[in-house]
């Protein structure tokens, strides 16, 4: 049984110990992890909004929208004479916008062949830190030959295209660009599989998934989540 000066010094002890200030290192938190934004480039026949799973997964990991930039364009072009310039004054203007030296690029399919031919021969080695390709065609498809007639994006994605043998020539991964793919071993579009990677790529096979099921497989986002984190 405490005596009533005990019960005093006891409350005042409790009260100067809610009052006392919290130490400077417990109040501040930690800075930020640096990231760079993320810029999207959606497949053939496809938009921007096939990317609605994987933005979402990266917002529940910290990205804001401002970080987030889905790269919108006519797939039927020719992925070195058109579609690669442009994907680089988009990147220019991501990087103005955000202050960021470097963006990391996500494709999924033809959007792979587009963000190479710009890393790779459009001056991106200096501005991309992360490169991802999502079923990508890299080594070209056959799948392309039933519409090559007519589209040139079709023909670029044919094997031994012109895009296909420029980007398959001496380092298919260059500079200090960091490179991941992720491909399936039944993808129906991308043929033969083998197709997807890449000689000095981080090469993940994701299992049995249709080519456009990647875009919302949670063990390939949680995958490319991690490399961008690398």
């Amino acid at each position: 049984m405490l005596t009533p000066r005990q019960k005093l010094l006891a409350l005042l002890t409790l009260c100067l110990t809610l009052l006392a200030p919290v130490p400077a290192q417990a109040a501040t938190a930690g800075p930020a992890a640096a990231r760079n934004p993320v810029v999207f480039v959606h497949g053939y026949n496809a938009d921007p909004g096939v990317w609605g799973s994987l933005r979402e997964d990266l917002r529940a990991d910290g990205y804001a929208d401002s970080e987030l930039f889905s790269f919108g364009y006519d797939t039927h072009q020719s992925v070195n004479e058109v579609l690669s310039g442009r994907l680089a004054a988009y990147v220019d203007e991501v990087r103005r916008q955000t202050g960021a030296a470097r963006v990391d690029i996500v494709g999924h399919s033809f959007g792979s062949l587009v963000s190479r031919w710009y890393v790779k021969y459009g001056g991106g080695t200096a501005a991309v830190d992360h490169w991802v390709s999502l079923a990508g065609p890299n080594h070209g498809t056959s799948t392309a030959w039933a519409c090559a007639l007519w589209d040139q994006a079709c023909r670029d994605m044919t094997p031994g295209s012109y895009v296909v043998k420029n980007l398959a020539s001496g380092d298919e991964t260059p500079g200090a660009v960091k490179y991941a793919t992720f491909w399936s071993d039944c993808d129906e579009v991308v043929n033969p599989d083998a197709s997807v990677p890449l000689a000095g790529a981080l090469n993940t096979p994701v299992g049995c998934l249709k080519h456009n099921d990647l875009l919302g497989d949670d063990a390939t986002s949680a995958g490319v989540r991690a490399f961008l984190r690398s």
